[in-house]
Parts: C-alpha cells; sequence; structure tokens
C-alpha cells in the first residue's frame, strides 16, 4: 500500500504543461476512508488569490508561491475542511497528500464559489442519489474510459436504452418517438423528415460533459416524454489552461483495402455539404459513371482548446472544440428481402420482394464547439453562452439485383446524396440569493436536411424474359428534397426555500415557450421519350443505363427528356406553438421526501399543405390540446446508503409534422413508400416506477427498478398493400398499450474481492409490452414496435495509474424485437395462414475492446476494436403455417442480413 501511494505521489508531479521557477506545491487530495481521489476539490491559500483544483486524477498545482510558510485550506463538499501548513522553498517543489474525512453533520446549506463539475462518475452517481427523480447518467470520464465516438453509442450505456440504426435512443423498450432530447437545457429539432427522431451520432462524446436519462415524469420538463426525458450538457469552464490536437484512424475489416464502388460528387462533399453541383438551380450533372477506388481507412481529426481568465475576482472560461471524420463502409451481398403470405398450399416462401444488395457508403462528420462561461466573484452568478454546429453528410451508392412480386427479374441502382446541418445555441443564467435559485434559457435550434439530386434506375425482363431493358420512362428517376426546422425557445425557472420551523419545503415554478417552424419540399423528375417518334438508337433501351444518360446526343426533346412530376400534395409547412406553466413542491417528511408537481401545457400543430397536386392551393389544419399533467416522485432515504423511490405521473405523445402530412416518400431500403396519416390522435401515458438504490461509495450505485407503462391511443407505424403488391408504410393509433418491466444497473469496484484497480458496470433489462386494436380489427395484438424483450450492458475496466494505463472491455446484446408491423389480409384477422409475419431484427453479441496510454505529460495513444465478433445483421420473419391435414410450424424467412465488419481505430493526442 505504501509503494503505491507514493507511486500515485509521484505521477501527480506529471501535473501541468509547464515548468516555472517559482516556488511550487503539487499534491494529491483523496478521501481517508476509501483512498478513493477527489475531482474537483478546491485548494486555496489563505491570505492570498491564489487557488487550484483536483483534476480527474485528484491532483493539484499551486503555482507563483513565495517563499515561506504558508496555509492551505483544501475544501470539498460533504467532507470537513483541511488546513494544511505547507513551507515553500525557492527553486522546490513540495509534494504533499491529503485525506479528506466525510463529514457526517451533512450541512443545510453550503456556499462553494468553486465551479461544479458534473463530468466525473462519483459526480453522476450523487447527482442521481439527491435527485428528487428516477434517471440514470454518464459522465464524460465513463466516456474517456468507453472511447465511445459519438453520444449514440455513449447513451446505450444507460439501463433500458438500446440503439435503432445505430442513432436512435429507445428507453425501455419505446421507440425514439416517446423519448425527448434537450441539449444544453433547450429543445432540438427532429434531425430526420419522417419521423420525430432526434439522431444521436450527431453529437461527438468529445463534447459532451455529461448525458442524463430521466425516466419518472415532473412537472418541471416537458410533458412530451414516456421512454426517457434525455439531457444532453456540453463541457463548462475548464479546471485549467490547454491545447490538445488528435490524429486518428480506423480500418473496417469489410471495407479498408478493398473495391468501394462511388459516383463523382461535388468539390466539398468532403466537408459533409454539396456546393451546388447538385442543385436544381444548376444545369444538371448528367454524370452517372460509378468508379472504383481502395480507401485505405478512416480519417479522424479534432482540436480543443480550454482557457480561464481571472478578470478582478470573476472567471471567464472558454472551451472551443473541432472534429472531423470522414469514414467509408461497404456492406456486400446485403440479402434485401420482403415476404408475404406464406404458400402453404406449395409449401414456399411468397416474395414481394427478393433482392441481393452491395451498398457503398462514405459518411463526413464536421462538428464545432464554442462555450462561453462567466462566474462572479461569489460564485453566485452564473451566465453561459453555448454554441454547438455539426454537419453531416452521407454519400451512398446501391446496386440491387432481384426479383420482384411479379417474378420479374430487375435490376437497379440509387445514387443518394443527404447533408444535415444542425445548430443549437443558449443564452443562460443562474442565480442565487438566500433562499432562492432562478435560472432562465433562451435558445434558438436550426436543423435541416438536403437530399440533391437522388438518382435512381431500374431495368428489367417485362418486355422480354431473361433480357434486361428499360421498359418504362417511370423507371429513371432524379429528385430533389428540402426539410428546414426552426426552434426559438424560452425557460424561467424559480425556487425558494422556506424555514417553517424544522419543517423547510421548497416551492419551484416556471414558464416555458416554445415556437417550431418546419418547411418541407420535394420535387421528382422522370425521364421520358416519345414510342416510336423519337431519334435515339434503336437499342437504347437495352443499353447501359449509365451510358446511355451520360451521353448528351441520347438528350433532347425528341430523345430522352426530363419533366417534372407535379406532387404539391408532398410539400407542407408547419408551425407549433406550445406555451407551458408549472408549480412542484418539495416536501420533506425526516426520511421521505415528496416532490409533487402540475404542469399545464397549451400546444397548438398547424398543418399547411396541398389540396392539389398540379398547383399551389395551400389548406390549413390546426391539432390542438390544453392538459393537466399530474407528477409525484417520493423518496425514503433509510440512511447514507440505502434509498428507495416510488413515481407516477402522466405524460403525452403528440403527432408530429411529418406524421399528419399526406405526403409520400419513396424509401429505398425500403423498397415502399412512406406516407403520413392525417387523422392520428395524441397518445396519453400514466407512468409508474418503483426503484430501490444502494450507495456503497461515492462512486458506487446498484439500483433495481420496475416500472409500468399505459398507453392510451399510442401511434404505431405499419404497412398496407396497394396494388397488390405495392406496400405503403404509414402510422395509426392502436386502442391500448401496456409496457412494463425490471432494471438492474451495477456501478461496483472490485477492491472487496482484491481487484482495486477494476470497476465493473452493468446493467440489464427484461421488458414486455402489448399493444391492443379494436375488436375486429385486422390487426394482430403484439408487442410494441422496436421494443426489445432484454438488454445487456457490462463492462470491465482496468486503471492502472503507475503505468496511465486504462483498459476496458464492453458487452452489447438486445433481444429479438419487431422493426418492421406484419398485418392481416384474411377475411378476419383469425385467418392462421392470412398473415404477413413481422418482420424482426435478431439478437447479436457485441464486444468491443479499448485501451489508453499515456506517455509523459503531453502524449496519449488509444486503441479500439469495435465489434469485435463482427456477427452477422439479420432481419428475419417468421410464418406460422397451418397446412391441410392440419399440423402446424413456424418458417424462418431471412429479411435482410448483412456482415457488418470489424473496426480498428488508433489515435494519437498531443497536449500543450
Amino acid at each position: 500500500m505504501k509503494m503505491n501511494k507514493r507511486i500515485i505521489v509521484a505521477a501527480c508531479l506529471a501535473v501541468g504543461c509547464l515548468q516555472t521557477w517559482a516556488q511550487q506545491i503539487k499534491g494529491i487530495v483523496s478521501d481517508a476512508k476509501t483512498q478513493e481521489t477527489l475531482i474537483g476539490a478546491v485548494i486555496s491559500v489563505e491570505d492570498s488569490n491564489l487557488k487550484a483544483i483536483t483534476d480527474m486524477e485528484g491532483c493539484f498545482a499551486l503555482d507563483g508561491l513565495k517563499s515561506g510558510k504558508h496555509t492551505l485550506l483544501i475544501n470539498y463538499i460533504g467532507y470537513k475542511t483541511c488546513q494544511l501548513q505547507v513551507d515553500a522553498q525557492k527553486g522546490n517543489t513540495q509534494v504533499v497528500k491529503v485525506a479528506l474525512s466525510p463529514d457526517e453533520q451533512q450541512l443545510k446549506e453550503v456556499t462553494v464559489t468553486a465551479v461544479e463539475r458534473k463530468n466525473t462518475d462519483a459526480a453522476m452517481v450523487q447527482m442521481a442519489k439527491q435527485s428528487a427523480l428516477v434517471m440514470n447518467n454518464v459522465s464524460a470520464q465513463e466516456i474517456s474510459r468507453t472511447q465511445d465516438t459519438n453520444a449514440g453509442e455513449v447513451i446505450r450505456r444507460v439501463p433500458g436504452v438500446s440503439l435503432i440504426d445505430d442513432k436512435f435512443v429507445m428507453v425501455r423498450g419505446l421507440s425514439q418517438r416517446y423519448n425527448n432530447v434537450w441539449v444544453n437545457g433547450g429543445a432540438v429539432p427532429s434531425s430526420e423528415a419522417d419521423s420525430r427522431a432526434f439522431s444521436f451520432d450527431i453529437i461527438p462524446s468529445s463534447q459532451i460533459d455529461n448525458l442524463t436519462i430521466v425516466k419518472s415524469p415532473s412537472a418541471e420538463y416537458p410533458a412530451d416524454y414516456s421512454g426517457g426525458f434525455i439531457i444532453v450538457n456540453t463541457k463548462e469552464i475548464p479546471t485549467s489552461n490547454g491545447f490538445s490536437l488528435m490524429l486518428g484512424g480506423n480500418w473496417n475489416t469489410s471495407t479498408a483495402m478493398k473495391d468501394f464502388s462511388y459516383y463523382k460528387g461535388s468539390a466539398t462533399d468532403f466537408l459533409g455539404f454539396d456546393n451546388g453541383k447538385r442543385s436544381m438551380d444548376m444545369p444538371f450533372n448528367y454524370d452517372w459513371a460509378v468508379k472504383s477506388k481502395k480507401p485505405f481507412g478512416d480519417l479522424k481529426l479534432a482540436a480543443s482548446m480550454n482557457h480561464r481568465w481571472n478578470l478582478n475576482g470573476r472567471t471567464l472560461g472558454l472551451l472551443a472544440a473541432i472534429n472531423y471524420t470522414n469514414e467509408y463502409r461497404t456492406y456486400e451481398n446485403m440479402e434485401n428481402n420482403l415476404f408475404g403470405i406464406y404458400d402453404a398450399v406449395n409449401n414456399k416462401p411468397n416474395y414481394l420482394r427478393y433482392s441481393v444488395d452491395d451498398q457503398y457508403n462514405n459518411n463526413v462528420r464536421l462538428g464545432a464547439m464554442v462555450n462561453l462561461t462567466l462566474l462572479s466573484r461569489n460564485g453566485k452568478h452564473k451566465y453561459q453562452l453555448k454554441n454547438i454546429f455539426n454537419q453531416l453528410a452521407t454519400s451512398r451508392y446501391t446496386w440491387r439485383d432481384g426479383v420482384s412480386a411479379q417474378s420479374d427479374m430487375e435490376r437497379s441502382a440509387e445514387y443518394y446524396y443527404r447533408s444535415r446541418t444542425t445548430y443549437n445555441g443558449q443564452l443562460t443564467g443562474k442565480h442565487s440569493f438566500t433562499d432562492d435559485t432562478f435560472d432562465w434559457n433562451i435558445g434558438y435550434a436550426y436543423a435541416n436536411r438536403r437530399l440533391p439530386d437522388r438518382k435512381r434506375y431500374m431495368v428489367n425482363d417485362a418486355l422480354e424474359t431473361g433480357v434486361f431493358a428499360l421498359s418504362t420512362g417511370n423507371d429513371v428517376k432524379r429528385e430533389w428534397t428540402a426539410l428546414d426546422e426552426h426552434i426559438a425557445s424560452v425557460a424561467l425557472n424559480e425556487k425558494h426555500h422556506f424555514t417553517l420551523g424544522s419543517w423547510e419545503p421548497d416551492l419551484m415554478a416556471g414558464t416555458y415557450g416554445e415556437y417550431r417552424t418546419r418547411a418541407y419540399e420535394a420535387h421528382e423528375f422522370y425521364y421520358q421519350w416519345n414510342p416510336g417518334n423519337n431519334t435515339l438508337p434503336s437499342d437504347f433501351q437495352h443499353m447501359d443505363v449509365p451510358t446511355l444518360l451520360g451521353n448528351p446526343d441520347n438528350l433532347g426533346d425528341n430523345k430522352l427528356y426530363l419533366f417534372e412530376q407535379l406532387q404539391m400534395r408532398n410539400n407542407y409547412r408547419g408551425h407549433n406553438i406550445l406555451g407551458a406553466g408549472y408549480l412542484n413542491m418539495m416536501l420533506p417528511f425526516g426520511k421521505v421526501t415528496v416532490n409533487a408537481g402540475l404542469r399545464f401545457e397549451h400546444n397548438d400543430m398547424e398543418l399547411i399543405s396541398n389540396t392539389r397536386d398540379n398547383e399551389k392551393s395551400e389548406q390549413s389544419r390546426h391539432y390542438r390540446t390544453n392538459d393537466l399533467f399530474p407528477s409525484l416522485n417520493a423518496t425514503y432515504r433509510m440512511n447514507d446508503i440505502h434509498q428507495g423511490r416510488l413515481s407516477y405521473g402522466r405524460s403525452i405523445n403528440r403527432p408530429e409534422f411529418r406524421e399528419v402530412a399526406s405526403s409520400v416518400y419513396y424509401d429505398f431500403d425500403l423498397a415502399s413508400d412512406v406516407q403520413g396519416n392525417t387523422e392520428l390522435n395524441n397518445c396519453y401515458i400514466d407512468n409508474i416506477d418503483l426503484r430501490y438504490e444502494i450507495y456503497p461509495s461515492r462512486g458506487e450505485l446498484i439500483s433495481l427498478a420496475l416500472f409500468y407503462k399505459h398507453f392510451d391511443s399510442p401511434i404505431e407505424w405499419t404497412y398496407t398493400v396497394a396494388g397488390g403488391t405495392n406496400l405503403i408504410y404509414s402510422y395509426k393509433n392502436a386502442r391500448s398499450a401496456n409496457n412494463y418491466g425490471i432494471e438492474l444497473d451495477i456501478r461496483k469496484n472490485l477492491a472487496f474481492i482484491g481487484l482495486p484497480d477494476f470497476n465493473l458496470s452493468f446493467n440489464g433489462a427484461l421488458i414486455k409490452s402489448k399493444v391492443a386494436f379494436a375488436p375486429g380489427s385486422k390487426e394482430e395484438n403484439r408487442p410494441m414496435q422496436g421494443q426489445s424483450p432484454y438488454l445487456i450492458n457490462t463492462g470491465l475496466f482496468y486503471k492502472n495509474k503507475p503505468l496511465n494505463l486504462d483498459v476496458a472491455v464492453l458487452y452489447n446484446r438486445i433481444g429479438k424485437r419487431i422493426i418492421g408491423v406484419g398485418r392481416s389480409e384474411g377475411s378476419s384477422a383469425s385467418d392462421e395462414n392470412a398473415r404477413v409475419p413481422h418482420s424482426y431484427e435478431m439478437p447479436r453479441n457485441v464486444i468491443d475492446l479499448s485501451a489508453t496510454k499515456c506517455f509523459g505529460e503531453h502524449w496519449e495513444i488509444k486503441l479500439q476494436v469495435r465489434d469485435l465478433l463482427a456477427e452477422k445483421v439479420y432481419y428475419k420473419q417468421f410464418a406460422d403455417v397451418t397446412y391441410t391435414d392440419g399440423s402446424q410450424r413456424t418458417v424462418e424467412e431471412v429479411a435482410r442480413c448483412y456482415k457488418p465488419g470489424r473496426n480498428i481505430g488508433l489515435q494519437a493526442i498531443y497536449k500543450f
């Protein structure tokens, strides 16, 4: 033990990047009982303005001391203040060890002039412990250990959370529509055109200070969440000055150094946006040629700067970061099928689509963050300006070879480019007075999505069996779609602390206003020709399509020509006004604390769409609601280690603009149209939570939670058949649904079994749900779409301080869940063989490895292996078949299957 302490103290000598000639005191602050280092402890010099704050390792450094004796004051919330006498000698660096004892007499009120740190495991565990609500969180410290690259990878470490498409969050088996997301205290727009879904891959993990998921309703938060209210906070005021650069690479085993098909884009594609080359306002680009290259790997670049200034006792902090990623992903020989009703008579599958895809993706991300924080002299007033910007783009080429439902052989291709811009900014203030705290937030957010010049073509053998040709002009299309969304918000919150003898309740009140506007516009063009009256080559329909379209001699009035298929009903605009106010009481009754609140929300969504396709014919429709949402959260604190929680709250799920718009969009992956439903109703949810928590030490947590949710008119994603074989995906209200489950979360140091350098993180959930439809409906009562019956996330973390080495092994698995909802086509829902089966995403095991090693004061190397097993991704349909002899069996049909590849990453970071 003594040797370990000597090593830890020696490691503290590396704190600080600059060596000065002035006298210096260095040291480490730890818990006297557990020996755990304390992050964010404040060390001040008596009768001096000199101060320091311990870093992630509990180390600190005081520079510029005059020779002689000094008194150090060491403060940390929940611990007794420590005084330490030191003697600074010229030219010498003194090293001290400070062990703080917990203050058993918990203070009722503490005024701290230092900056509160919420980026460590211990801080986030304490935040969850002291909260009146049921919540889970992830700190920047944990993110650094897992080496997660974006918020999507970070959030899947939270109990009860899983991801769809590696970016859309599901909480407790509920799809992304039942979650609400705020960044830095402000609302964010949906990043998708077709659903309410915030794409968490937008936010790089390097910009995150902490991430919290509130799982029980409370009056101070918007009522439009049932799975989780997700709060992402980016980094604030730094503890020290510094600048760092990062250079990294990633190698995907299915992509790197292998043939990669692509088409020519614009000169700025590498920055994540099109420079106008694909614009409708520019002359059309007639280059359809497909090229090939062998990408070496993915490129990752990042730079960050942090600085703090002392302005006459006030503290000004700056955090700025920029990051860039350019990655390639290849999915070859990807099965992409859709099955109809199983043919029990002939005992064979019935394909609605049977194809094999080769897909080539180039994904680019450019992100930036600038945060300014001003702290008053006494620490009671804090002003912040936070800005986060991200530009993302995907350039994709897909080649499809397959058979249609009419048994025609088909070959098709899609040239796809999508860019997304997001900006989120807030100006906030937090003010503390004797018995009051007041905070305000003014926010603005913007998001767009551009699909410029999406090109598609298809050839088949409909004209002559076995011979591929263009059969109709509708088989070659070009599309332009644009989506813009703006959100302006303002929030005011006041908290007053009453002292009524020995009873000290809190009253909270606040108001929130939000205005959101969205505009969506689409243009669709087809290539046509005049049969029997054109100057095209006689065999033009059998020519290679990229060659045919790329030759200007084949384009003209009496050749191939473009015309726009006017579909004005696909365009829409929308405005949404949300006004809310709430009252909340925090009522302490000995060991029991009750948080009771009532929230009122007025919401007015206006959808403006066209009633005719061939001209602008806008018609407005309002969806208005006025609702009260009660909530009750009770906490029973048995002692400082054990506590229990019980909560109830009512929430709402409102349809989004796109979901009530009649706009139709063709999804190439689904090979189907997506359309809204103007008759959707609001869904109301009653939520109940019961949770037991154990806190063995400041950074440790064990919790077991039970939850139940009842849905009135849940909005479900389903599909119908049009024209016999064409599918239309849309939204509809079911009658009701129930969702319930159990969650276990463990964060524990393994010192109790002799492994003090190891930490275990485990969270798992068992979830069950059932959607009920109206009597007589052809819909089948089933689990909610996207709900997994179980989730497992676990990690083992090793930290060797003498070697400056961190190693992590992470494991993730989700249970079989419905991705595409099936349907009945019989005369009643009981026709056993008249059902198109549901499509399920199948379980797979994901293991990630990471290691971080520091070399001296400046260099840090990170190595990671993502998806070590690289198991195939499977989507399957299961048909329950009843034969004429009465026998039954379940037939497994592969709807989609591909190899994702293994990712091997290496990063080098230099800190100035």
